[in-house]
């Protein structure tokens, strides 16, 4: 397994560009991605009971494990829209799917920005005439269509991997509005890889409960998360076998998993990455629910922005996530210093501890010693320019 250069259109088979259209006032803002063959696929959604029009479209139109296109537009959510979105995604599923001559169910929709916000669909008729004659017609098709998807977000999330004769490339966005349960992020992956779509469909599943249900910037489950991944077979390399595909789902995590991070670090208003680490849990959930509680807290990414080592906190976190615990045997390890030590603080100095905080990247591991049980989740620190970024938001 192999990190390569290149994008989305690097994948045998795939097309794409994005556009500026007018959903927004100068950035990128809208985007297509073609296989030229049909393709296996599986999606996963947000459990939000308020799901946008896109997600409940998109969810219907995988139930036959097929699709080739994918299309979205950023600046407008299309969620609480009534009748009317829905008519409107399924519309946009139309135009592009008559404009490349594929089925409708194939064309899967797509929409991030303000919610309660009817599509305007003018720009997107126009958006959709423009970009179709341009699929991957420049160098840049994979960096536009990376770049267009993106709302608050501040760089372009991507990553192109070489996996056993076949390609796996994944874009995503996402800065605010993230917790685990999905976040208010899209991500879109691509595999020339041939692989059934019930083979996708778990391994999508378990990759996301790997990778995207283990971040948090601020607490809130958006309205049209979503993670899709297409397979066209292009490559001719057949996933059938044990060893294969134990081998693609290794290769799955990571590129989700590096996707995720990716959306932690550039959370609204963030400087630092968080990683935290929970081991020796009596269960796999008492493992996720504690380093999902520490990434999670309010109270601890806020000391990590004030670089305050504030260590009970931490412990705090672990102590109301519902994971068994014995206080007398919890440790915390802050980078490579041991700060509590059988529940208790270790007594290192204030100024020392603190360096650790200093850094992009801060590590916590917390060891609760009760059983053989691991897991990480990341997330940011919580910082003045997240209020002011979610304050003006709408305006």
């Amino acid at each position: 397994m192999n990190i390569i250069d290149g994008g989305i259109t690097k994948v045998k088979g795939i097309k794409g560009q994005g556009i500026h259209a007018g959903f927004k006032k100068e950035k990128l803002d809208f985007m297509i991605i073609y296989s030229e063959r049909e393709c296996n696929a599986a999606g996963v959604f947000t459990k939000n009971k308020a799901a946008a029009a896109p997600v409940v479209i998109d969810r219907e139109f995988l139930l036959d494990g097929k699709a080739q296109a994918i299309v979205c537009n950023s600046g407008f959510a299309n969620a609480c829209t009534g009748k009317e979105g829905l008519g409107d995604a399924l519309l946009t599923a139309e135009l592009v799917s008559n404009k490349l001559k594929i089925k409708k169910e194939n064309c899967l929709v797509f929409s991030t920005g303000v919610i309660g916000i009817p599509i305007p669909m003018e720009i997107m008729k126009n958006a959709i005439e423009k970009t179709i004659p341009k699929l991957e017609s420049s160098a840049y098709a994979s960096e536009n269509i990376a770049t267009a998807i993106l709302t608050t977000d501040l760089v372009k999330k991507e990553i192109t991997i070489e996996n056993d004769g076949y390609l796996i490339s994944g874009i995503t966005k996402g800065s605010g509005m993230i917790h685990p349960n999905m976040a208010t992020m899209l991500c879109y992956i691509f595999t020339d890889a041939d692989i059934s779509s019930d083979i996708l469909k778990e391994s999508l599943a378990s990759s996301v409960n790997k990778s995207f249900n283990r971040i948090s910037v601020d607490g809130d489950t958006s309205t049209n998360d979503s993670v899709v991944i297409l397979a066209n077979g292009v490559s001719g390399v057949k996933v059938n076998s044990e060893v294969k595909i134990e081998s693609f789902k290794k290769a799955l995590d990571f590129v989700c998993i590096e996707l995720a991070k990716k959306i932690a670090r550039d959370g609204e208003g963030a400087t630092k990455l968080i990683e935290c680490e929970c081991i020796g849990a009596l269960t796999q959930e008492d493992a996720d629910l504690a380093s999902k509680s520490v990434i999670s807290s309010s109270l601890v990414k806020s000391a990590i922005f004030g670089e305050d080592p504030n260590w009970g906190r931490i412990v705090a976190a672990v102590g109301y996530s519902g994971a068994e615990m014995d206080l007398s045997k919890v440790d915390v390890k802050l980078g490579d210093l041991m700060i509590v030590k059988d529940g208790k603080g270790t007594g290192i100095p204030k100024d020392e501890s603190r360096k650790e905080l200093q850094n992009d990247f801060v590590k916590i591991l917390i060891n609760l010693n009760l059983g053989d049980y691991s897991s990480k989740s990341w997330g940011c620190d919580l910082s003045y320019d997240y209020v002011e970024i979610n304050a003006e938001y709408h305006t």
